[in-house]
């Protein structure tokens, strides 16, 4: 009697935003992949407009989105390592509350991921060390760029809201964001940039700090943005989500990144 044959999983992680999402409904649509089981590892410091998109999405896909939770919270990790906030060279959340959830979930069979990296783009996103989770790229293999993004989603859920003051996926308090769109956040969502404050540590005696953007705090935006006049052509009700982001304080000082690999999963 032949052994029965391994059972490959296929599975597609969102991140909330638009690369991952029209992969998704390309997957559905284009590829016809079957049996696809969608998943958004939730680090529970998501936008609130995520949410709303990710239940947009889940609709129009007519499947379920599980949402992969950490066992701990941010703040237990935080206390882990020592205070130290995650950074471009520390990227402990990264690990932490979404590569080590999402290798957990899949476990040791067979599986296939599909990654949202498009053929304009010049980076690999994530690969996995586990030798049974086998990464697949359908934009590069086929061409798609952002053009295509763009179309595949205005025929379908729309562009996720944050893009009108924000350039990508993440936590609220992404230590990749620029400057104006820690503003953004300020405007946005009072709330979450005050919690985003409260996690960053100032220690005037020793000379030690632990802010999100590299040598300025929160606070210190905060005020400078307060005294800067407004623009009021950076005050525009929306905007398409590819328009570059007009920032009220230079950046020059800011160089450009990719983000969290693991963000674009």
């Amino acid at each position: 009697m032949s052994p029965e044959p391994e059972v490959i999983r296929h599975v597609c992680g969102i991140s909330g935003g638009k690369d991952s999402a029209a992969l998704a409904i390309y997957l559905k649509e284009v590829r016809k992949v079957e049996n696809v089981e969608y998943f958004f590892s939730d680090t529970g410091k998501e936008l609130p407009e995520v949410y709303d998109f990710l239940d947009k999405l889940e609709a129009y896909l007519g499947r379920e989105i599980v949402r992969i939770g950490t066992h701990k919270p941010f703040e237990h990790y935080l206390k882990l390592y020592g205070g130290y906030l995650p950074s471009p060279q520390q990227r402990w959340c990264t690990r932490e509350m979404k590569i080590r959830p999402f290798e957990q979930w899949v476990g040791d069979g067979s599986v296939v991921t599909y990654v949202g990296i498009r053929a304009d783009e010049a980076r690999d996103g994530y690969i996995s060390t586990k030798p049974n989770i086998k990464a697949v790229f359908p934009f590069k293999e086929d061409g798609i760029v952002e053009a295509d993004v763009q179309r595949i989603l205005e025929n379908s859920v729309g562009i996720p809201a944050y893009y009108q003051w924000r350039s990508r996926s993440g936590c609220y308090f992404c230590f990749f964001q620029r400057r104006n769109e820690w503003m953004g956040l300020m405007r946005e969502h009072p709330a979450l940039f005050e919690s985003a404050k409260a996690f960053e540590k100032i220690e005037r005696a020793n000379g030690k700090s632990y802010t999100w953007i590299q040598g300025m705090s929160l606070e210190e935006l905060e005020i400078r943005a307060r005294s800067r006049p407004q623009d009021p052509s950076s005050s525009q009700s929306t905007v398409r989500w590819q328009t570059q982001l007009v920032g009220a304080i230079d950046e020059s000082d800011e160089s450009e990144n990719e983000g969290c690999i693991a963000c674009h999963l």
